[in-house]
């Protein structure tokens, strides 16, 4: 099969979804692979590395939607690129369609296969492709948030972690999954008071072991969302719902009562927000003011630290790559349920229930 890596053009989107040595891994399993020029440098891999690896460098991203069969990306296409698709190929990349009716349009009107890397599940039903990325944008979180409180940047002036004499900053975390437990690791470490809201009473109950005593933690229920929110200096939205859209957990009234230049993080902004006041940034342009409250809702956070980000995702995605190039789509779904659930569109049609409820369209699933 002929696996197509072309360019992230999303803004500030510096990954690259298979490295010189993936390309390598993918020869050898007798794949062949196109890459759009100058698709690493921004990860810090160059074409005469994906050269020297075997691959085959593209002068545009026509000729690699043209050759590729698989085509593997890292963010989902922009709407500018779905007009390169072509019926019966296959996308594999974050997609979180829940949020765009817009691109799953596109690619329904395309007829390809896409599959996310957000619900691909292991074999234990977790989801191995997701949780790299989400614990990046928890660890980011904090420091962009603490970056976003200085007075500088139009925050209330607050050091996150205080200092003798004076109260640390509050830090209230919804959710406790990957986002959330990496965003506490980091707030803890800096010394913030720290809340952490979520609705696995067990989730809650190992962080309490963990960080013994240095979290509080609540059970999330609405009114203790809105008293922990409302008297926040930063709170960081890490609430995921695989495949569909996020739950929207704190209304706009809450937000009108935050303190003047408290900061909000949005991590599940790619999932649509939960927060009422939630809508999408860029790196260029990071942060909005709602209510007197700093808003950071980028939705790849990850991008502006492609070396790292680049190679914890290729280590997760790497094997799922060669599977289905080696025994191809049909096959490998059928051999694996988990993969199953990562195929989110097929042949027009809506395969993904939270998509399909997203967007009010008929769930078909597979057969």
């Amino acid at each position: 099969m002929i696996i197509g890596v072309p360019k992230e053009i999303k803004d500030h989107e510096y990954r690259v979804s298979v490295t010189p040595d993936g390309v390598r891994a993918l020869l050898k399993a007798g794949h062949g692979v196109w890459v759009e020029a100058s698709a690493g440098e921004g990860s810090g891999f160059p074409d005469e590395a994906y050269q020297r690896a075997g691959a085959q460098i593209a002068a545009s991203k026509e000729e690699v939607f043209q050759k590729a069969d698989l085509i593997v990306k890292v963010k989902e296409p922009q709407l500018s690129e779905c007009r390169f698709f072509r019926p019966g190929q296959v996308l594999f990349t974050y997609l979180h369609l829940a949020s765009s009716p817009e691109l799953t349009r596109a690619l329904l009107d395309a007829r390809v296969t896409a599959i996310a890397y957000e619900t691909t599940e292991d074999r234990h039903g977790t989801l191995p492709m997701l949780k790299p990325m989400s614990e990046i944008a928890g660890r980011m979180a904090v420091q962009i948030g603490a970056r976003y409180l200085e007075r500088l940047p139009g925050g209330r002036g607050v050091l996150l972690a205080g200092v003798p004499g004076v109260a640390p900053a509050k830090v209230v975390i919804l959710g406790a999954g990957t986002v959330g437990s990496a965003a506490t690791r980091i707030a803890v470490g800096m010394g913030a008071q720290v809340i952490v809201i979520n609705l696995d009473v067990e989730r809650l109950r190992y962080l309490d072991d963990l960080y013994q005593g240095r979290v509080v933690t609540l059970a999330a229920n609405q009114a203790d969302i809105d008293r922990a929110v409302e008297t926040a200096d930063l709170v960081i939205g890490a609430v995921l719902v695989p495949g569909a859209r996020a739950p929207k957990l704190v209304s706009r009234a809450v937000v009108s009562r935050m303190a003047p230049g408290s900061v909000v993080v949005d991590v599940a902004v790619d999932q649509g927000g939960c927060f009422e006041t939630t809508r999408p940034t860029t790196h260029s342009d990071p942060v909005y003011v709602a209510d007197g409250v700093l808003h950071y809702c980028v939705p790849n956070m990850p991008g502006v630290v492609p070396r790292t980000a680049t190679l914890a995702l290729t280590n997760a995605t790497l094997p799922f790559i060669v599977r289905l190039a080696s025994e191809g789509v049909e096959r490998a779904i059928r051999s694996d349920p988990g993969l199953a659930k990562g195929v989110n569109l097929m042949d027009g049609k809506v395969t993904c229930k939270g998509v399909a409820d997203a967007h009010g369209v008929k769930f078909e699933p597979l057969t």
